[in-house]
């Protein structure tokens, strides 16, 4: 008898199974935000770690991301201090802040860097929207004739972003930030 039970049971599970999918229909795809979900300011922390992090460790950033409207495009301006040195009650502070601006492309999603877009000056730099993530690349040619290829990660979680940065120079990885910031004004 149990064997028989078995027998009916199992292809009866598989034309539910088939029947279920059938009624909820094709999976939805995700969609891409609109680059206004980005806008606002975020503050945070993370942890960057490079090549020599075995040696000397990581360190700790403080960052502030302010993503906004200009134009018929957007802007992305952020900060980084970053403390370093041998003591930890007077530690060297370094603050680098850079602003990119870009513009809509021909391409849904994609935007133009619109700043002086020289790759042996201030680099080149594009952004795209894919579904929660807004990623920035900046290509620089090295005076020696190498490349640095930075890229910005900034993800959009519950009330905040996670921001995931890789520095690569000549097809090396140089150097890693990953972060979590929340949202504190818009």
């Amino acid at each position: 008898m149990a064997r028989i039970c078995r027998q009916v049971i199992r292809p009866l599970t598989a034309v539910m199974v088939v029947a279920a999918s059938c009624v909820a229909g094709p999976v939805a795809m995700a969609q891409d935000l609109p680059i206004n979900a980005f806008y606002g300011y975020f503050q945070g922390s993370g942890i960057a770690e490079s090549s020599d992090s075995l040696y000397f460790g990581i360190t700790v950033r403080d960052l502030d991301v302010k993503i906004g409207a200009e134009g018929t495009g957007f802007y992305v301006k952020w900060t980084s201090v970053i403390r370093g040195g041998d003591d930890l009650n007077n530690p060297k502070i370094r603050r680098h802040t850079q602003r990119r601006s870009f513009a809509p492309s021909s391409a849904a999603s994609v935007f133009d860097g619109v700043d002086r877009q020289d790759p042996r000056d201030n680099g080149l730099a594009w952004a795209y929207v894919r579904d929660q993530t807004l990623s920035v690349n900046v290509i620089q040619i090295t005076a020696a004739g190498g490349y640095v290829i930075q890229t910005y990660n900034r993800t959009l979680e519950g009330t905040g972003m996670h921001l995931r940065f890789i520095n690569i120079a000549n097809g090396e990885r140089q150097r890693g930030v990953d972060a979590r910031l929340v949202k504190v004004g818009n």
